[in-house]
């Protein structure tokens, strides 16, 4: 029996937001992989960190810092990826933001900051690394959206509006580019302990909430994401495309608290 391949040996992978959460996360699973990583963030002080622990592990990476809302800097990103190493295999799409914030209350400039980052900025990504992909017939794009993407929660309107555009731009993309064997999927992530849901530390009655309503009765540790990440770029995936993974601790099952 042959079985599938899970290996990333000498793979190339794009990782945006990359420099802290479930950017680092995959980053760094995907070079324990044997994978070649290039790094996109704002911050490149943490960029650099993340580079020096792919290092330590025997592969290379390449780290950029980049500002996804603006597309010349996604450009120059998908270049010097190919400039370095002459490809690109995988995209991830983890750089995005949110607003907590009544809807009354958000003004035009908030929210075209969450729509340009979570989702003008991801199909700049796609783009980019798109035209390298249908070039060279091959590549792995996966998104990572949110449980929001298809609930409703007052209070964050911009965020779950984004995530549901990119929960469909994934299959999208995923018909369109199939032809070139391009494979686009989603992870959907539930709620996991990131420096985007810290204020939630703070907020012993929402975190009791997500504990409560989370069939395995917690949050995730960045590094449980990592195995759906590996799957989606790896050849274990091929017959994948246009799927939306959820990784959420049961949280899109239903809520279980009274």
């Amino acid at each position: 029996m042959e079985f599938p391949n899970w290996s990333l040996n000498d793979k190339v992978a794009i990782v945006t937001g990359a420099s802290r959460g479930l950017g680092r996360a995959i980053a760094l699973a995907y070079a324990n992989a044997g994978a070649d990583v290039v790094l996109a963030s704002r911050d490149e002080v943490r960029l650099k960190e993340v580079s020096a622990e792919i290092s330590q592990m025997g592969r290379k990476a390449l780290h950029k810092r980049t500002n996804i809302t603006k597309e010349g800097e996604v450009i120059d990103l998908a270049k010097a990826a190919f400039d370095e190493f002459g490809k690109i295999d995988i995209l991830v799409n983890n750089a995005g933001t949110i607003l907590r914030k009544n809807a009354v209350d958000i003004s035009t400039s908030e929210w075209d900051i969450i729509l340009d980052t979570n989702l003008k900025g991801a199909f700049w990504c796609c783009r980019e690394a798109g035209k390298i992909m249908i070039a060279q017939r091959s590549g792995k794009i996966i998104n990572i959206a949110s449980a929001w993407a298809t609930q409703a929660r007052a209070g964050i309107l911009p965020y779950p509006v984004s995530k549901a555009a990119v929960y469909h731009m994934t299959k999208a993309l995923a018909i369109e580019w199939a032809q070139h064997n391009i494979n686009v999927n989603c992870i959907v992530p539930g709620w996991f302990e990131t420096e985007l849901t810290a204020p939630l530390k703070n907020n012993p009655e929402m975190l009791r909430k997500i504990e409560d309503n989370t069939p395995l009765g917690r949050m995730g540790k960045p590094e449980e994401l990592t195995g759906a990440a590996i799957y989606l770029a790896s050849d274990a995936s091929n017959f994948a495309t246009g799927s939306c993974l959820c990784v959420d601790g049961g949280w899109s099952i239903g809520w279980t608290a009274k």
